[in-house]
């Protein structure tokens, strides 16, 4: 089944699936229109996700957000976690932020995941994007550019520059959060001051082939991350992404959420969240509060677009004309 997009930027269809040649040209060009910020582009922009909101399952893939301190292995463990999904014969679409060149404003390290994945490996696309100065450490364009990723593959990765205090962003679009920590790296006081540990549905903790006291460290996590989301009890896993140990436990742990919110509407209804979220930021980041306010505010707004056919970037147009009456 594909999605047909016809524009003068996008002449192709938009496959389900992305693990062919002329799949994979779909998805770039998509991604690339999606970047486009010339005027000129936004309509296309939305009629290419208008289209994908109306053909693309909403429990199609799985969207697994990976986010962590710098250096506890956050790339190598993604590589670990493809290599371990292709093998399955899963196809795996990733968008891999980096921080931004002070000088370009490209991403600084926009080649390391094509290091840990096969080149020719038609069922891997990797994108990476730099995060622009983004205080939640996603850029606004992750969110519409899941969406091609999602009608595309089975797995979708979001890999985020790294976790601070307030860098959760990925907890609001990913279906699955996998917060990467390591035995004694100091990180835990600022987990805990942060509330990070109350976000993760999974918990991964890596480099135990340091020979470090990581029992310990997956106890003490264990004991003071969320008791559950919903229901949901979180995992803590320990890995060695370096050796490939614990990389089946940590994928059968975020398969088994994902099984877990496939039922009785939570993933369709976390996935609303999710692009109410972002349309909530890209208004509050245009309008401030006073916009948000004068839409019916934010409880209002998102029961109204629960109900709001369409795409995301449709239903913010549709609201900035209310706004601008333009």
């Amino acid at each position: 089944m594909t999605v047909v997009m016809k524009s003068k930027a996008l002449d192709t269809a938009l496959p389900y699936a992305g693990d062919t040649p002329s799949g994979r040209a779909a998805v770039a060009a998509a991604l690339n229109l999606l970047d486009d910020r010339r005027p000129g582009a936004r309509g296309e922009a939305r009629e290419l996700l208008d289209a994908l909101a109306a053909a693309v399952p909403t429990d199609k893939a799985h969207v697994v957000g990976i986010t962590g301190p710098p250096g506890v292995g956050k790339s190598t463990l993604t590589g670990a976690l493809i290599r371990h999904w292709r093998s399955e014969g899963r196809s795996v679409g990733i968008l891999a932020v980096d921080p931004s060149s002070p000088v370009g404003g490209g991403a600084l390290l926009g080649d390391r995941l094509r290091m840990l994945a096969a080149a020719e490996d038609d069922g891997v696309f990797i994108r990476s994007l730099a995060d622009r100065r983004a205080v939640g450490g996603l850029s606004d364009e992750v969110w519409p550019m899941c969406q091609v990723l999602i009608a595309a593959f089975d797995v979708v990765i979001v890999e985020t520059v790294g976790v601070g205090q307030r860098d959760v962003d990925v907890t609001h679009l990913a279906d699955t959060t996998c917060l990467v920590a390591q035995p004694f790296a100091g990180d835990m006081v600022q987990f805990l001051k942060a509330g990070i540990l109350e976000v993760p549905q999974v918990i991964a903790v890596n480099k135990t082939d340091l020979g470090q006291d990581w029992e310990g460290t997956v106890a003490e996590i264990a004991a003071v991350s969320a008791a559950g989301h919903g229901g949901w009890t979180t995992k803590v896993v320990p890995t060695s992404a370096r050796n490939a140990i614990g990389i089946a436990d940590l994928a059968t742990a975020l398969d088994a959420h994902h099984t877990w919110l496939s039922t009785d509407g939570r993933l369709a209804a976390q996935r609303r969240n999710a692009s109410a979220d972002w349309v909530l930021r890209m208004l509050a980041a245009e309008f401030g509060r006073y916009g948000i306010e004068t839409l019916g505010g934010e409880a209002a707004l998102r029961a109204r677009l629960a109900d709001s056919p369409g795409s995301a970037l449709a239903q913010i147009e549709a609201l900035t004309t209310q706004l601008t009456g333009t």
